[in-house]
């Protein structure tokens, strides 16, 4: 007798092979039998016509903070995943001495766009190893969660204020201690960012980003001779042979995966290295998003294009109702068109707000590769009108408007090439996190959506789903989850393929202290099942908490 049995469904299996019709009994929380004619179960569960695929995986979010008050982990719920990786890009809330919790509050609002008065609001304190942070978010949740260990914490328990500087061998020996004691404890794995976008509150770059070699080969060396641990870089020097040498150096000497924050391009000295480095069994693994780096611009957002004019700084504090009336007002509109706007003296920041051409209006069907007759000048010269006309109308009726932050030449199809790579793995959801001006946790369900389904150029579904299960699964050592077999987690989609859509990205304002984020929300998952559990029916949470604290060495291998 199984305690539930799913039927006649088409199974993607996660493994990559071609889908196949059939049945799935679950018992105990794992999967107990693939195939036809199962036995009896408890619940029967008729799939016909739709999608069984394994819960999806997701590697690089930014829920440190948010598991303390929201155990759904909202937007990624609703969007298939069932087990979630956050403590990426070397940002996190430990070790924390006791005074230091503004800090990090400080650094991860900076450098992740989520709201401080949130965090503080929100995060209950009163831990100071990574031990006692795992142990104080060691609850049931919807989903599973693992954690890694951030340098930037790491970094500012040991030197304090001389976290900016370089490290003394003393300041070394004790970051590696640190680090591997919080592997012991069930660390998942290590971040570090070393990217010149990421920058605290004063514009400096954060605790980490130049720190030496002798610095980052000490850190990888924490995880030697451990089973379990993988160390994600961000990094702006993948071109620069010192940093691949010691990259590489750190997964010869542990034998642990690293994975590394890149854009599509094949040319790249890290796909020759991930290539050489699988060949002697080692993995280095190029990690990849859905789509390019981006962000979401609107009234409510961080980045508001109008914010550069006088006429619009002098309404801004007005609920959005009566800015909107004003965006719709002709004497309001021709202020804004004749008036000198004030720009940003942040390069990037005068690029989002004043670069018509490449300001896009997110179109209804949501695909992110739109072309250039689509943009904010494109439709203006089309319809022969002003192009802060047709910035303003498309502010009013609340569209989000994207941006592109390293350009767009109209098509996605390095992404989507980088994705089928052997080497690569896939992430960037940053679920989680820039809650002001994106909402990338919705790519698991953008995939299948329009790069498996609606794209001109499609990539097959089962190599979406595995690049979503099992691929991920495996980097962090998770080899019981992502592939529909005997044995494995009862982690399961029920998918209405067809109907599978994306709605719109939304303004709300949920977080604590009334914090604002963005969300994205889906239809077409008729269930998503947690170790056989039901944990969502048609978008709805069932109350069902079957998700717990992921532990490295325990949970990993």
């Amino acid at each position: 007798m199984f305690d539930l049995k799913i039927t006649n469904a088409t199974i993607v299996d996660g493994s990559g092979q071609s889908a196949f019709q059939g049945a799935v009994g679950v018992k105990d929380g794992l999967i107990a039998e693939v195939g036809d004619n199962l036995g009896p179960a408890t619940r029967e569960f008729d799939a016909r016509g739709q999608l069984l695929t394994p819960g999806f995986v997701d590697i690089h979010t930014h829920y440190d903070g948010q598991v303390c008050w929201d155990k759904h982990l909202t937007p990624s719920c609703w969007h298939g995943v069932t087990t979630t990786v956050m403590g990426n890009c070397g940002v996190g809330f430990a070790p924390v001495r006791a005074g230091d919790e503004t800090r990090l509050i400080e650094l991860m609002e900076s450098v992740e766009d989520i709201p401080g008065s949130a965090l503080d609001e929100g995060i209950p304190w009163g831990w100071e190893s990574y031990a006692e942070y795992l142990d104080a978010i060691d609850t049931p949740y919807v989903m599973d969660v693992g954690s890694q260990v951030p340098h930037v914490a790491v970094r500012r328990y040991v030197m304090g204020d001389r976290c900016y500087d370089d490290s003394t061998d003393a300041d070394i020996a004790s970051m590696a201690s640190l680090t591997r004691e919080a592997l012991k404890a069930g660390a998942m794995g290590f971040s570090t960012s070393r990217f010149y976008g990421h920058l605290d509150k004063d514009g400096k770059h954060v605790p980490g980003t130049h720190a030496a070699a002798k610095e980052m080969l000490a850190l990888g060396n924490a995880f030697k001779g451990l089973d379990h641990g993988t160390i994600e870089i961000i990094t702006d020097y993948l071109e620069d042979d010192a940093e691949l040498d010691w990259i590489e150096a750190i997964i010869r000497n542990t034998g642990r995966p690293v994975t590394v924050l890149t854009v599509p391009k094949p040319e790249l000295k890290i796909w020759a290295l991930a290539d050489r480095l699988r060949q002697d069994g080692l993995e280095f693994r190029p990690q990849v998003g859905a789509r390019p780096a981006s962000i979401l611009m609107s009234l409510e957002g961080t980045i508001n294009p109008l914010a550069i004019f006088p006429s619009y700084k002098a309404i801004h504090h007005l609920p959005l109702g009566e800015r909107i009336a004003h965006l719709r007002d002709p004497e309001f509109r021709e202020k804004i068109r004749t008036e000198q706007p004030v720009h940003h003296r942040n390069a990037d920041a005068r690029r989002f707000t004043s670069s018509y051409e490449q300001m896009y209006p997110l179109d209804e069907a949501l695909s992110y590769e739109p072309a250039a007759s689509d943009s904010i000048m494109g439709v203006a010269e089309q319809r022969g009108e002003h192009h802060l006309d047709v910035l303003m109308d498309t502010l009013a009726e609340q569209r989000q408007i994207l941006f592109f932050f390293s350009g767009y030449d109209g098509d996605l199809s390095p992404f989507f090439d980088a994705i089928a790579r052997d080497d690569s793995v896939f992430g960037l959801s940053d679920g989680g996190a820039h809650c002001g001006v994106l909402c990338d946790a919705s790519a698991p369900t953008y995939l299948l959506s329009y790069v498996a389904r609606d794209r001109a150029e499609k990539l097959p579904v089962e190599l979406i789903v595995n690049r979503m299960t099992r691929n991920t699964a495996s980097l962090y050592g998770l080899n019981d989850r992502g592939l529909i077999a005997p044995g494995y987690l009862a982690d399961m989609n029920i998918i209405d393929f067809e109907a599978l859509s994306l709605l719109a990205p939304e303004m709300v304002y949920d977080l604590p202290s009334e914090g604002k984020r963005l969300i994205q929300k889906a239809r077409g998952y008729t269930a998503t099942i947690k170790r056989g559990e039901f944990t969502f029916e048609n978008g709805e949470a069932t109350g069902a908490m079957p998700g717990r604290l992921l532990r490295g060495g325990a949970d990993c291998s």
